[in-house]
């Protein structure tokens, strides 16, 4: 936060490991940042979001994927608890297609997500591992809430995402090394002149 990021992130592996909880110790420590909870929702999208919702987040994940329903009641619970969808097309056949159905059926954000072990695995079985960037100008034209583009990006993509209207840059750990402070307050003001 000191170095100039906007909002904080209860990752899918910190949750996992600790549950609400890490909402709630994100929310003690850090009580006016904008909180995401990023636990790829599949199911009981009103429960989850609820329960994360109650732990202090502001935006809960819900996966395109899902039964639209899920979908559906997820946006319903976001409505009655005071938070935000964001709708992830991680894997969906038709990237900016599952866009549109995300806003439609209630998701207030789009993440626009390659997901890790497709890419890791393209790269070992030497293949060309694609990017959000691949369809990202299209996908944010198709689209009228805010989009964020996720998932393999180097600093110079991740900073470059505002210029396809990606107005969410999503700086995870694989991009941070050396002085994590130095390195973070450089990207966030590179991205907030943006």
């Amino acid at each position: 936060m000191r170095a100039g990021v906007d909002w904080l992130e209860a990752g899918t592996p910190l949750i996992l490991s600790e549950g609400t909880r890490a909402v709630r110790e994100l929310r003690a420590h850090f009580p006016e940042a904008p909180i995401v909870a990023d636990i790829k929702c599949m199911d009981g999208g009103y429960l989850e979001t609820e329960l994360m919702a109650k732990a202090g987040a502001n935006m809960v994940v819900v996966m395109g994927q899902a039964h639209a329903e899920t979908i559906e009641v997820a946006a319903m619970a976001a409505r009655d608890f005071g938070v935000k969808i964001m709708g992830d097309n991680m894997n969906m056949p038709d990237p900016i297609a599952g866009a549109k159905r995300l806003q439609e059926l209630g998701c207030d954000y789009i993440v626009h997500h390659i997901g890790y072990d497709m890419r890791n695995l393209s790269r070992k079985r030497g293949q060309h591992a694609p990017t959000p960037l691949d369809q990202l100008q299209e996908l944010v034209n198709a689209v009228s809430i805010p989009v964020q583009a996720v998932g393999g990006l180097t600093i110079e993509q991740a900073v470059a995402t505002p210029k396809y209207g990606a107005s969410l840059v999503v700086i995870g750990a694989p991009l941070l090394s050396g002085d994590l402070d130095a390195t973070l307050r450089q990207i966030c003001e590179r991205v907030h002149a943006t």
